[in-house]
């Protein structure tokens, strides 16, 4: 939407100056073409507002623009007595360029954002949300200077008319640089059939949270480049270390927001680790109650997913597992003569694992040349493994980012296949899933490709 408005406004803006360039038109015919450009760029605002969604949340934007317009057009016409004839080409330049800019500065937002209002879900239930930030004081954060202990938001999704009822709990761990936003319509889909869901931030991993002092914790900048340049270290010493680095920190935040859950799920109280404004406190108290702390499951995108994918061999309290489009890090267990190692175990609980297209051609011939990927193994030893693929995917299709901003989705992995369609699919699937191995409801099957 903002960018049809944009490239016509440019293109109108263009004529204008060509106009101007070309010929000196007299007084008159002059003030009446620029009245004429400025109608049609009016008109082009209104067009756009009167076809954009009445949620559209990018609408003030162009309710700005057609305001600067019609305050540009009354001036032309406030100002007939007075010399106007056509501008000089360098003036008349200069001025296209700078409305080109006011134009691109009024609509970027809706360049990068798209007029996503979330996938409809199948649950019955309507959703809650709340939220809080856990302080762990057995751990202080390697990110801060200050000797500060490591906290970790947690956003609920729940069922909204669940009061007295209990559901499984299901606790989501973003992607570097990700987000607990990022795959909103996967918690919507199932808190709405009768999940609570806990989506966690992982401060300095995420790309901004906020922290119980109320200021905006943003990715760390080191953490960026050893991610950005990973595939530049040629010694897999180094890339090993900075895998354990990672993987100690996520699981450990993650295990530490599973044990308060709990904790607060089996004891109908929350201890000194809980920070939550006081409008929530009784709504977070009331949806602690509806967990079903005997019923747990972990899952992540991407680093997040490798992170779930550890702690369920962590952990003895952990149901079911699922990864979405995660290289299993923790899976790693050292590096033996150049190469890595990797864990021969039995993985024991219930796992499914999500594959792009692109990683999975990439893997295909990786395999077939004798590599090992510890995906594979995993799954192939798991007593209950199942991995899938969806096809024309790549690594972003799997959360909500390219539906939400086409742009950026598109400039961080997004395929050919609708994202839309993508995560439909998955959120599917994470839900029979989780209906399998939280609440026992029948049996589970995947296709190896969608």
């Amino acid at each position: 939407m903002g960018i049809s408005a944009f490239v016509i406004l440019a293109i109108l803006e263009i004529v204008l100056a060509a106009t101007a360039c070309r010929k000196r038109p007299d007084r008159k015919a002059w003030r009446r073409f620029r009245l004429m450009i400025r109608a049609a760029e009016a008109l082009t605002v209104a067009l756009h507002l009167a076809l954009a969604s009445q949620r559209w949340r990018f609408a003030p934007a162009l309710a700005g623009l057609a305001v600067l317009l019609v305050i540009a057009a009354l001036a032309l016409l406030l100002r007939r007595d007075r010399e106007d004839g056509g501008k000089r080409p360098a003036g008349a330049v200069a001025s296209c360029v700078l409305c080109i800019v006011l134009f691109g500065l009024l609509l970027f937002p809706a360049f990068l954002f798209a007029d996503y209002s979330g996938l409809s879900v199948s649950g019955e239930h309507p959703v809650g949300e709340t939220s809080a930030i856990l302080t762990d004081g057995s751990r202080t954060d390697p990110f801060e200077q200050d000797g500060s202990f490591r906290e970790v938001p947690v956003h609920i999704y729940y069922p909204a008319d669940g009061a007295g009822e209990n559901y499984p709990l299901v606790v989501f761990s973003h992607g570097a640089f990700g987000y607990y936003q990022s795959n909103t319509s996967t918690y919507m889909e199932l808190a709405s059939s009768g999940y609570v869901v806990a989506a966690l931030d992982h401060p300095h991993h995420a790309f901004f949270t906020k922290d119980t002092g109320g200021h905006t914790v943003i990715v760390d900048r080191d953490f960026i480049d050893a991610t950005m340049n990973l595939n530049s270290r040629t010694d897999p010493r180094e890339q090993y270390e900075l895998y354990t680095q990672w993987m100690t920190l996520r699981t450990a935040d993650m295990s530490f927001a599973v044990d308060e859950l709990k904790a607060a799920a089996e004891t109908g109280s929350t201890d000194d680790s809980w920070f939550f404004s006081g409008k929530d406190e009784d709504t977070l108290r009331s949806v602690l109650s509806m967990i079903d702390a005997a019923h747990i499951g972990l899952m992540g995108h991407s680093m997040g997913g490798a992170t779930s994918v550890e702690l369920g061999r962590e952990r003895g309290d952990i149901s079911a597992v699922i990864d979405l489009d995660g290289t299993m890090l923790g899976e790693y267990r050292g590096v033996e003569n150049g190469e890595f190692l990797i864990n021969d175990a039995v993985y024991t609980v219930p796992v499914l694992e999500f594959n792009n297209w692109e990683s999975y051609i990439e893997n295909e011939e990786y395999l077939a040349q004798g590599g090992r990927y510890p995906n594979n193994e995993l799954i192939g030893r798991a007593a209950a493994g199942f991995s899938t693929t969806i096809r024309d995917t790549k690594h972003m299709d799997f959360t909500d980012l390219p539906m939400f901003s086409p742009m950026l989705g598109k400039m961080l992995g997004s395929g050919e296949r609708s994202t839309e369609e993508t995560m439909t699919i998955v959120n599917s699937l994470v839900l029979s899933f989780f209906n399998c191995y939280l609440k026992g409801a029948g049996g589970f099957t995947v296709q190896d490709i969608y």
